[in-house]
C-alpha cells in the first residue's frame, strides 16, 4: 500500500523547501467552518481542487475577457487568462521560494466574480446597483465562495482558508466595502498574492495585444510607435533571427512574458534585500507591494498600456460589443427587479432573504455571456421560446 504524507510531512516539507517570507501551511488561520485535515492534501490544495470543481469556476469558460465569444472561437476567454495567470504565477513562486499551492489557488480564484462581457458588464451591474452598494467584481468573488456557492451540507459557499478570502480582499479596490473590511489588517497582503497580481497585469497586457493581432483590430506596423513594442521585437530577431511576419508575432508575445517576468523577479529581489525581509510580517507591514515591475518597466508598460487603451479598447467594433453588452444587462435586470417571479426558482426563493435587487445581481453576475445573449432573446424577443 502506498504510503501518503500527512499534514506533518506538507509542514515539514514546506519549512525545507520555502523562503522564511513565504506562507506556510502550519501557519494559516484555518477555515471558517472547522473541518478534519485532508491525509495527504495539504490546506492550500484543497482550496485549489474546491475552486476548480465550482460552478463559478467552470463558467469562465464562456464570458468575457475583452471580446465577447460569439466573435471568434480563438480569442481568449475568463478561463484561458486565468490559467496563464496560474502558470505564470506559479513560476514566480517557485524562484522566489514561496509557496506554489497557495499562489496557484489564488490565481484560479482571482477572476470567479467576473460578470458576463467583461468589464463592460461589470460598469453595467455597478450601475444597475448604485443605491444598493455597487458591484465589483473582487467583493462578488467573495460572495460566491462564502455564501453562493451551494457543494457542502455542513456550511454555505466553498469554507475556503481565510488565506485565500484575504488575498481576493486585498485585490478589491473598495477596501471599505462591508464584505472586504474584516479580512484587511495590515498594509499589504503576503507575498503570494502580490505575485498572482503582479501576473495578472502582464498577462491581460500582453494576451490583449495578441487577441488585438489576430483579429484585426490592429496591426504589426500599428507597435512601432510603442516604444515598449520596439525593444521587444529587438529582442526577438536578436533572440531567433530573422523573422517573418508570421512567425514574429507569438515571438513577440514571449518576448514580453518573459521579459516581465525576469524584471519583476529581479525588481522584487532587490525589494526583498532592500527592506530586509524575514518575516511574511515584514511584508505585510510595508507600506507598497514588494512585488512590482522595476521604474524602467513600469514607463514602458505605462506606454503600453496606453495604446491598448486608444487602439484596442476603444476601438469602435469592441466599443459596439460593450455598449451592447451593457444594453443586454441593463434591461434584463430592470427586468427581473419589476417581475421578479420570472426568476428560476432558486432566485425567486433567495428574494425573500436576499432582497430583488441583490438576487438579480447574483442571478446576472452568474451568466455566462452566451446565457445572457439568450436570456435577452427569451424575455424580449416575441418569437423566441421561454
Amino acid at each position: 500500500m502506498p504510503s501518503f504524507p500527512s499534514a506533518a510531512r506538507t509542514y515539514e516539507r514546506e519549512e525545507a523547501l520555502l523562503a522564511p517570507y513565504a506562507m506556510r501551511s502550519a501557519a494559516s488561520r484555518g477555515r471558517k467552518y472547522p473541518e478534519k485535515e485532508h491525509p495527504y492534501r495539504s490546506l492550500y490544495q484543497r482550496d485549489r481542487d474546491r475552486i476548480v470543481h465550482s460552478a463559478a469556476f467552470r463558467r469562465l469558460m464562456y464570458k468575457t475577457q475583452v471580446l465577447v465569444n460569439d466573435y471568434s472561437d480563438h480569442h481568449r476567454t475568463r478561463m484561458t487568462h486565468t490559467l496563464e495567470v496560474a502558470q505564470i504565477s506559479r513560476t514566480l513562486a517557485r524562484e522566489l521560494g514561496l509557496n506554489e499551492d497557495l499562489t496557484e489557488a489564488i490565481a484560479l480564484a482571482h477572476d470567479l466574480g467576473h460578470p458576463p462581457f467583461g468589464h463592460a458588464g461589470e460598469t453595467a451591474l455597478d450601475q444597475c446597483m448604485k443605491d444598493h452598494g455597487g458591484y465589483e467584481h473582487n467583493r462578488h468573488g467573495l460572495r460566491l465562495v462564502e455564501l453562493l456557492e451551494h457543494r457542502y451540507p455542513g456550511f454555505p459557499g466553498l469554507n475556503l482558508t481565510f488565506e485565500l478570502l484575504e488575498s481576493m480582499a486585498y485585490h478589491s479596490k473598495r477596501r471599505d466595502a462591508p464584505e472586504v473590511r474584516p479580512y484587511i489588517s495590515f498594509p499589504q497582503p503576503f507575498l503570494e498574492a502580490q505575485i498572482v497580481d503582479a501576473a495578472d497585469s502582464l498577462a491581460y497586457d500582453t494576451h490583449d495585444l495578441d487577441d488585438a493581432l489576430n483579429l484585426g483590430l490592429i496591426s504589426l506596423s500599428d507597435l512601432e510607435g510603442v516604444e515598449f513594442l520596439k525593444q521587444a521585437e529587438e529582442r526577438a530577431q536578436e533572440r531567433y533571427g530573422r523573422l517573418s511576419a508570421a512567425e514574429l508575432q507569438p515571438a513577440l508575445v514571449r518576448v514580453l512574458i518573459d521579459w516581465q517576468v525576469n524584471d519583476l523577479l529581479e525588481q522584487t529581489r532587490k525589494n526583498l534585500h532592500r527592506y530586509e525581509i524575514r518575516t511574511v510580517e515584514d511584508i505585510r507591514n510595508l507600506p507598497n507591494p514588494l512585488a512590482e515591475p522595476s521604474p524602467a518597466m513600469l514607463r514602458l508598460k505605462t506606454d503600453f498600456e496606453a495604446f491598448l487603451t486608444q487602439r484596442v479598447y476603444r476601438h469602435f467594433r469592441v466599443q459596439r460589443m460593450a455598449t451592447k453588452a451593457q444594453r443586454f444587462i441593463t434591461e434584463l435586470f430592470q427586468e427581473y427587479c419589476r417581475a421578479p417571479g420570472q426568476l428560476p426558482e432558486q432566485y425567486a426563493a433567495a428574494v425573500r432573504t436576499q432582497g430583488v435587487e441583490q438576487t438579480v445581481c447574483d442571478y446576472l453576475a452568474g451568466m455566462t455571456d452566451r446565457f445572457a445573449q439568450d436570456e435577452y432573446l427569451r424575455l424580449f424577443h416575441p418569437y423566441e421560446s421561454v
